[in-house]
């Protein structure tokens, strides 16, 4: 039985069931930050360096879903005797979160040492752990930070990793990151960002560009992608790059989305009928239950026709909760929405998402249309792409073209549709209803809203 947090308790085997993880048998989040306070104190008079590090699980919740909630703890469990067992007779490792595990290493003394050691741990973590008559596989991450001042409490200790930590994690699976001034830098920027942008998107200052779709052979445009754009009163221009990440982030990607939504729909609904928008949602709102209804209660306000949207979504969004993803994609598709998986190529679904989700079209990443031309690999990975999407009967589009001699080999190899600079960079409303107009005048249209 748990014993509640802060008795003050002991267990049978003697150990005090407040600061112990249930689970695991580790120390809890309470037992290291006391470890670290107390290696504080003892060094006080000679603030001699040492490291503590804060070590994520990378993709354990699909590993969860996957396998089940008791097949999660045991791998929760084997990954706790795999570090117990690595630290020597000075250090320690505490279970702090869900799949999160803190060490404090007192006797080592830098960066590279501490670094070191974290990439010793990630490697014996990444060995198979046994599932029943499965196995499985995961990575994990790591942040670390180095007591060198007196000055330093705890707390300060644990957020130098942990923003180390957000970095190694932006950075790829399995990488260690150690604590530098810069990043403090850095993360004072992400906060300023974070802050301006709530307010522009309580103020509905974030607004919708859009960048042409276009059949290849006949150039004429089939839609439209929306694209955000942010200009801050205060920090200027700032790239979609920067400020998608850390909506998505700090959980401002809802809001945001839902304001663009609907800035663009209404846009788009003065366009031609045959005209689609096409809208990206982002992980977070792909396995949102809310999302569908967010959608078509945005499109009902509009008055814009949901067979007229298309929503693009990542290889990388489907593999964080598939369940739940499946379901949202229902629900749109339901409703006449179509779905379109974007970047295809770069992420880590297999070809049997393809089958399971019922696409409508598939966008090939622009990796393999910018080498199309001297890179044999990419034209035949295109190549197989296409003829797939043939027998699934799905579309494609394919993205980044920027030269013309691109948009004349994808349309050899039987591509149907493009995007990219070479037919159009992105745009605002005004500028886009513009350009529909004079193709309209130019003749390439024929039907009007």
């Amino acid at each position: 039985m748990q014993t509640p947090f802060g008795t003050g308790q002991t267990g049978r085997d003697g150990t005090d069931q407040a600061f112990t993880d249930p689970l695991t048998g580790l120390g809890n989040h309470r037992r290291f930050f006391d470890k670290v306070d107390r290696l504080i104190s003892d060094r006080a008079d000679d603030p001699a360096p040492f490291a503590v590090g804060i070590l994520d699980l990378d993709g354990f919740k699909p590993i969860n879903d996957l396998f089940g909630h008791k097949a999660g703890d045991d791998i929760l469990v084997q990954v706790a005797m795999r570090l117990r067992a690595s630290m020597d007779s000075y250090s320690t490792v505490c279970r702090i979160g869900a799949d999160e595990y803190a060490f404090l290493y007192p006797m080592v003394f830098s960066e590279e040492a501490v670094a070191a050691r974290s990439r010793m741990l990630i490697e014996i973590l990444s060995a198979p752990y046994d599932v029943g008559e499965r196995t499985a596989r995961l990575s994990a991450s790591v942040g670390c930070s180095l007591f060198y001042s007196g000055d330093e409490t705890t707390e300060i200790l644990v957020s130098k990793a942990e923003t180390a930590l957000y970095h190694a994690k932006r950075s790829g699976r399995g990488r260690v990151v150690v604590y530098s001034r810069e990043m403090e830098e850095a993360a004072k920027r992400v906060t300023r960002i974070e802050q301006a942008l709530r307010r522009a998107v309580s103020a509905g200052e974030v607004e919708p560009h859009f960048q042409p779709i276009v059949d290849l052979r006949t150039r004429r445009a089939v839609g439209f992608e929306t694209l955000a754009r942010w200009t801050d009163r205060d920090l200027g221009p700032v790239s979609p790059t920067v400020f998608i990440p850390i909506a998505e982030e700090r959980g401002i990607i809802g809001p945001l989305s839902q304001l663009v939504l609907h800035k663009a729909a209404e846009a788009a609904r003065t366009w031609p009928k045959d005209l689609f928008l096409s809208f990206n949602l982002s992980p977070s709102q792909l396995v949102d239950q809310n999302t569908g209804l967010h959608i078509l209660s945005i499109l009902d306000r509009t008055g814009f026709d949901p067979r007229r949207l298309e929503i693009e979504i990542t290889e990388t969004g489907l593999m964080n909760d598939p369940a739940s993803a499946e379901k949202t994609v229902e629900d749109l598709r339901r409703v006449g929405i179509r779905v379109s998986l974007d970047d295809f190529g770069t992420g880590q679904s297999s070809l049997g998402r393809l089958r399971e989700f019922h696409f409508d079209k598939l966008k090939i990443d622009r990796a393999f249309v910018a080498s199309i031309l001297d890179d044999r690999p990419s034209e035949h990975i295109i190549r197989a792409i296409l003829a797939m999407c043939e027998g699934l009967g799905m579309d494609v589009v394919a993205e980044g073209i920027e030269e013309e001699a691109q948009a004349q080999r994808l349309i050899q190899l039987g591509c149907a549709g493009g995007q990219g600079f070479l037919f159009g960079r992105p745009a605002d409303a005004d500028a886009t209803l513009a350009y529909i107009r004079d193709t309209f005048r130019s003749g390439m249209r024929a039907t009007v809203a």
